[in-house]
């Protein structure tokens, strides 16, 4: 009986010891209750099917007509590029000076942070960091900067999270596609082509281990600035990598002595800025909010862009100077409205005010255009003749160039000659009407004064308007409307689109074409435009407006329809500057070296195609879509019909 209740005793546990095991427990919930209201707000509010989707924000990436990059001047970032277009020393390069054990850690590197603890407590201050390629992810696409306690937790769960669900090559490949590396330039894709013009796939040793070395410090160390320190943290990174063996010690020593054959040159305007920034409205129109990169196909033709750019500024640098002309602007396209050139003023570094397409003058006797284009519809003939005059209407008397007047005049002569006061009476036997219809039919759609000064250009128009309205002449058909994209092509969509001509043109002016063509070219064959005479076929005319403040020369060969303006800014008068002379003559030096050479393979036509090349399968009339529907989608062309899934467009 006594070891029975010795028994009894053994098994009655002291009050104390379950006092204090049921603390434990209690304190253990309560802890647990705690870390799970701590994650749950913390978490609440993390996108995580953002994060997992990638939540890649809109990139257009411009290419010119035969596919080359066409990089705008500041903010940059090129397509984005897959893990397997990244080259291996760019990789290995980032991995052994970044995050070295990438590969083994789950996303928070435990050895790294102590290792970086050790080594800021031995130098007593930071010197080196603990965070993984993961971490700097999230902090560069998902989360904000603020070193609050929700965002630690924030970083350190989505770490984990995202190696689980991306894995290592995803994260890696968003990470050198946000990372920013100085310059403008936002990703590697972007940094290889600002820096060496290069794809990133064409990348080698020095200037792989040069971008890895720009992550920590892209302005510290951006080469274009401090060449030397980027030498010496290209230094570090080749030095890095001979540790990690990822290369042997010859060959970093290699690529060290050959560093000074490394050149990045600072970012300058490309050619064809004022073309990108006037086609770029229109691309992000189709890119609209599609995650992702968009390339948009363009209709510019480098070796014309470069052409034009170089003969505007000769131009202004030699007869320019004398004459007081401090600015011009080219549009060059094809006859179906393909701008292949544009060139937007002086120098885009100095003003990237676009006097191609925004600025408003007055358009002189290139008006004229439109004044004989109505006589012809009115029934009369080239040649009828005009009486060249005095005339006064309202105590209004406009004058001939030079003075003096020729009396009775063909309407060939007096077109040829530039005769205004000719011109002034065709124009009220016509009606005034009539000759703002006939602008408007050609494509002119600024606003005109329903006034007799009409008739010799006193309305504003820009030149890529006036220009379109000579290509409508060339084309036989009008309107021709300007248009600057070829295809587009989406990331995450199979097949790219067509875009071309967003209009087609309604008027048939075959019937007037020869006129107007025999017009245009005794202009240059016998007329004011002489000047402007390639040495082949061509056709235009000049103009110049009250006091030389304006000139012009618009017309067209066989392959290319051009338009130039010459003036100044401030419109200041220039020293007795015509239409058929600067203007003139950066028009036939552009021509004659524009058509030097065949035109290319790469010229853009009119069904949104490469002429030569392989055209894309499906076009998109986005215009006529987005007006049809309103859920259209131009990044792939499609709309959503009250049933069923999204369609594509064929309007």
């Amino acid at each position: 009986m006594a070891g029975s209740v010795l028994g009894r005793l053994r098994r009655v546990r002291p009050p104390r010891l379950r006092s204090w095991r049921g603390a434990l427990a209690a304190s253990m919930l309560a802890g647990a209750l705690i870390v799970v209201g701590v994650l749950i707000w913390a978490l609440k509010d993390v996108p995580w099917r953002d994060i997992a989707a990638g939540s890649l924000k809109p990139i257009i990436v411009l290419e010119t007509a035969n596919g080359a990059p066409l990089v705008r001047q500041g903010p940059y970032q090129g397509s984005y590029a897959t893990y397997d277009q990244f080259p291996q020393t760019l990789i290995d390069a980032v991995l052994s000076i970044e995050d070295r054990r990438f590969m083994e850690h789950h996303g928070i590197d435990i050895q790294g942070i102590g290792r970086a603890l050790l080594r800021n407590i031995q130098a007593g201050s930071v010197v080196q960091g603990g965070s993984t390629i993961t971490q700097q992810l999230i902090k560069l696409q998902y989360l904000d900067s603020d070193r609050t306690l929700k965002r630690k937790i924030q970083e350190f769960v989505i770490a984990f999270w995202l190696e689980w669900k991306l894995g290592k090559q995803e994260i890696l490949a968003r990470y050198l596609n946000s990372a920013y590396l100085g310059a403008g330039a936002t990703g590697m894709p972007a940094a290889a082509r600002i820096y060496f013009n290069k794809d990133i796939g064409a990348l080698n040793l020095p200037e792989s281990a040069l971008l890895a070395g720009l992550l920590r410090a892209p302005s510290a160390w951006n080469p274009i600035d401090n060449f030397e320190g980027a030498r010496q943290r290209t230094s570090v990174v080749l030095d890095t990598m001979v540790a990690n063996d990822k290369v042997t010690k010859e060959e970093a020593e290699n690529a060290k002595a050959g560093f000074a054959k490394v050149h990045p040159t600072r970012p300058t305007p490309r050619s064809g800025s004022w073309f990108a920034d006037w086609v770029s409205p229109q691309a992000s129109e189709i890119a609209g909010a599609s995650p992702g990169s968009t390339t948009v196909r363009t209709t510019l033709v480098p070796r014309l862009q470069q052409i034009a750019e170089r003969v505007v500024k000769n131009v202004l640098d030699g007869e320019g100077k004398s004459v007081g002309a401090s600015q011009a602007a080219l549009v060059a396209m094809t006859p179906d409205g393909a701008v292949v050139a544009m060139v937007g003023g002086r120098d885009y570094r100095q003003s990237q005010f676009n006097r191609a397409v925004t600025a408003m003058r007055q358009p002189g006797s290139t008006f004229k255009l439109f004044v004989y284009y109505a006589a012809l519809k009115a029934g009369l003939t080239l040649s009828d003749r005009i009486l060249d005059a005095p005339i006064e209407i309202d105590g209004w008397s406009p004058e001939n160039s030079g003075g003096g007047y020729r009396g009775w005049v063909t309407l060939a002569e007096a077109f040829a000659r530039s005769l205004n006061a000719a011109t002034v009476s065709l124009a009220q036997e016509v009606g005034i009407d009539n000759v703002i219809a006939a602008a408007r039919e050609l494509g002119i759609n600024a606003p005109l004064a329903s006034t007799p000064s009409v008739a010799l250009g006193s309305s504003e128009v820009n030149l890529l308007d006036l220009t379109s309205a000579y290509a409508s002449v060339h084309a036989g058909k009008a309107p021709i409307e300007p248009w600057g994209i070829i295809d587009f092509h989406a990331a995450d969509q199979p097949k790219a689109f067509r875009v071309g001509s967003q209009s087609q043109p309604n008027v048939d002016l075959s019937q007037y074409q020869s006129d107007l063509l025999g017009l245009l070219q005794l202009v240059v064959e016998r007329g004011t435009g002489r000047e402007a005479d390639p040495g082949a076929f061509a056709a235009g005319k000049t103009g110049t407006s009250q006091n030389n403040r304006d000139a012009w020369f618009v017309g067209f060969t066989e392959p290319l329809v051009a338009g130039v303006w010459v003036g100044n800014d401030d419109d200041t008068p220039m020293k007795g500057v015509t239409g058929g002379e600067l203007p003139a003559h950066i028009w036939r030096q552009f021509m004659r070296e524009a058509m030097a050479e065949p035109t290319p393979d790469t010229a853009p036509s009119s069904t949104g195609a490469i002429a030569g090349g392989e055209g894309a399968p499906l076009s998109c009339n986005i215009t006529a879509c987005s007006r049809a529907y309103r859920s259209f989608r131009p990044s792939d062309c499609t709309y959503q019909p009250y049933g069923g899934e999204r369609r594509l467009c064929e309007r």
